[in-house]
Order: structure tokens, then C-alpha cells, then sequence
């Protein structure tokens, strides 16, 4: 059997006489050590400053009197639970109802009976460790529902990859592309002030922006030419084919998810697909996807076109702002300039040529 959980017990009593009592009957009770105060003020500060389990207060003591002493200890952080004894005389029923509304779990009467006063703190303790033992086990639950919950997230997460993995099998784009759309478009959301939550989202639902090319044709997805007018309109069934893909579901990732596979290919003066939406009808994790996508898009080779330089890119982005892109993204993103070289250099595709001409195909943007 384990021993006894050690309690600390504070004893507030301007006699001494009444202390040294206290003190000697709570030392006689296994696990329970006593602390005396003969001035209340005094002991309100070492119990705003220490852990306290269990206090026996006098009623009559100079101010703050056991009334007050026990109003300022139940404001204390911590302190709702932890049993207090009241020690008051047997005519003062209208100060222990006072006391009951102030905070008082129990009370003894003067002049104290040893056997009571005994049994009662015996009883305190036996509530108190109750009450830290629950405490404990409830922490302890705790922990484990956030260690259950990571596991799942982690879970999400490696299903979202996986996803997102899937698309590009079937379209020419690198890996490092979506690693790279996801950062571009963090930094983006960090920059605009959004919380670390939505920033969080938005990093991790990005790359599934163009889940929904797996339903497109190989001959158009993976034409090396520019598509004619009827191919790029079904090339553009992309973003509602994603969007399908993921709506309507209990993860709020992959909800964030469908919302940015039907807006990211939106333009800010209302001239995208497949809505046609204008401004800030445009859902803000598209509007922040989109610059993010069509940036890397340019600035990455595919099999059909070499890769922009980044001034040329970035120019581009300039002269697009308020045309396809939201100016307040654009304004951020610019910004973040050295972070998005880093991100560059951190996530490149390896044996991709570079140049300064426009693609040979068009992103469908």
C-alpha cells in the first residue's frame, strides 16, 4: 500500500495558545503538515504564493477577520476547491451563514473538542487527496487524448500527402512544387495577420488545390501543347471536380481544402472560373493559394516549358495585382521576398532548366 499523500495545512489563529493546539493535533494525523500564522494578512500571502491543501481559519482576528481571509483565499487561483474549517463560537449561526456563502466547507465551535477537531481534519484530508488524486487522473486523461489526437492529425496529415501525391502522378508537376505552393502560401497567411490556427490550415489544405486534375483526360492533362478552347474548358473542370472531391467533410483541413480547389483559379477582377467571383467574394485562402500557386507554377520547369526567371515572375505577379491576384497578398508576399528565396532554395527540383522565356503552354490560370 502506498503511504498517504503529504497535504500541507495552514492554521490561521491570532493566540498562540490556539496555534501551538492546532499545530500539535494536525501532526499527530499521518501525511499532514502544519504551517502557523498568528496574523491573517500574512497568511493570505504565503497562500497566494504556495500550495496549499487544507486551511483552519479563526473568525475572530484582527482585519482581515476569518470572513474576509476566506473571501481573498476563494478568489485565489487554485483555491475553489481546497477545504477550509472555520473555527467560530456556538452563538454565531448568522456569521457561519456568511461564511457557508463566502466559501466555509466546514466548522468547528469553541471551545474545540481534540476528537472532533481530529476526526474533522481527518475527514478534510480524505476529501482533499480525493479531490488532487482526480485532479491528477484527469490531467493524466488529458494526456492521453492529446497524444490520441496527434496520432489522428499525423494520420490526416499522411492521408492529405498522399493525396495530393496522387494528382501529381497523373499531371506534370514536381513534388517540390506542392511543398513549395504550401510554404509560399503559409508565409502569405502570416503576413496578412491571420491566426497561427488559419495559417496552420491554409499550409496544410494548399497542396490539394489541383486534387481534382486526376479527373481530367491524359490527353489534355498531359498535352504537350496549348490546349485549344474545348480542351481548356474541360481542363478547368479541375477545380469543381476537386472541389467535390473534398467537400463535406467532418476534417476541417479537408473542408479548407474543397474551398481552396474552387477558388484558387478565381481573379481578383472577376474574370477566373468556375464562379467568376470578384474581390473579396473570392474566399481569402484561395485568393492567398492563388498567388502562391501561380508564382512556383512559373517559376518551375514542366515538360511543356522552361521556368521563369524570378524577376520576370515577379513582375509578372506585380502587374497582375488587382487583375488576378488580391493586392493585399501580392503587397505581403513581396514582402516575404528573402523567405520565399529561402523556400526556393530549400525545396528546388533538381536538373530543371531556367530561363526568361514565357511558357509554351500556359498554366491554366
Amino acid at each position: 500500500m502506498l503511504p498517504p499523500m503529504n497535504l500541507s495545512v495552514v492554521i490561521v489563529d491570532d493566540s498562540e495558545i490556539n496555534l501551538t493546539l492546532f499545530k500539535h493535533l494536525v501532526a499527530r494525523i499521518e501525511g499532514l503538515d502544519p504551517l502557523c500564522f498568528d496574523n491573517s494578512q500574512t497568511a493570505l500571502d504565503w497562500c497566494a504564493a504556495n500550495c496549499v491543501d487544507i486551511v483552519i481559519v479563526d473568525y475572530m482576528m484582527p482585519a482581515p477577520d476569518g470572513l474576509e481571509f476566506i473571501r481573498q483565499f476563494r478568489e485565489m487561483a487554485g483555491m475553489t476547491d481546497v477545504p477550509v474549517i472555520m473555527i467560530t463560537a456556538n452563538d454565531l449561526k448568522e456569521i457561519r451563514y456568511k461564511a457557508l456563502e463566502t466559501g466555509a466547507t466546514d466548522f468547528l465551535t469553541k471551545p474545540v473538542d481534540k476528537a472532533e477537531f481530529t476526526a474533522r481534519i481527518r475527514n478534510m484530508a480524505v476529501l482533499r487527496r480525493s479531490q488532487k488524486l482526480l485532479a491528477d487522473r484527469a490531467a493524466q486523461l488529458a494526456g492521453e487524448i492529446a497524444a490520441a489526437t496527434a496520432t489522428i492529425v499525423q494520420r490526416e496529415r499522411e492521408t492529405i500527402v498522399r493525396l495530393s501525391r496522387a494528382a501529381e502522378y497523373r499531371d506534370p508537376e514536381t513534388g517540390g512544387h506542392i511543398l513549395r505552393m504550401a510554404q509560399f502560401s503559409r508565409l502569405i497567411a502570416e503576413r496578412l495577420g491571420l491566426p497561427l490556427a488559419e495559417q496552420l490550415l491554409v499550409f496544410e489544405a494548399a497542396p490539394m488545390h489541383d486534387i481534382g486534375k486526376v479527373g481530367i483526360p491524359d490527353n489534355i492533362l498531359l498535352k504537350p501543347g496549348r490546349l485549344d478552347a474545348a480542351e481548356f474548358a474541360i481542363m478547368k473542370r479541375h477545380a469543381e471536380i476537386g472541389h467535390g472531391i473534398l467537400q463535406n467533410s467532418t476534417s476541417p483541413v479537408l473542408e479548407a481544402a474543397a474551398t481552396i480547389a474552387l477558388a484558387h483559379h478565381e481573379k481578383f477582377d472577376g474574370s477566373g472560373y468556375p464562379g467568376g467571383l470578384k474581390g473579396e467574394a473570392i474566399h481569402l485562402h484561395g485568393r492567398i493559394v492563388a498567388v502562391a500557386d501561380v508564382f512556383d507554377a512559373l517559376t518551375s520547369a514542366r515538360p511543356y516549358k522552361v521556368a521563369w526567371e524570378l524577376d520576370v515572375a515577379k513582375d509578372f505577379i506585380i502587374a497582375q495585382s488587382g487583375v488576378h491576384f488580391d493586392p493585399a497578398c501580392v503587397a505581403v508576399f513581396l514582402a516575404a521576398w528573402s523567405e520565399v528565396l529561402e523556400v526556393r532554395a530549400r525545396f528546388a527540383d533538381r536538373g530543371h532548366a531556367t530561363d526568361h522565356q514565357s511558357p509554351s503552354r500556359p498554366e491554366p490560370i
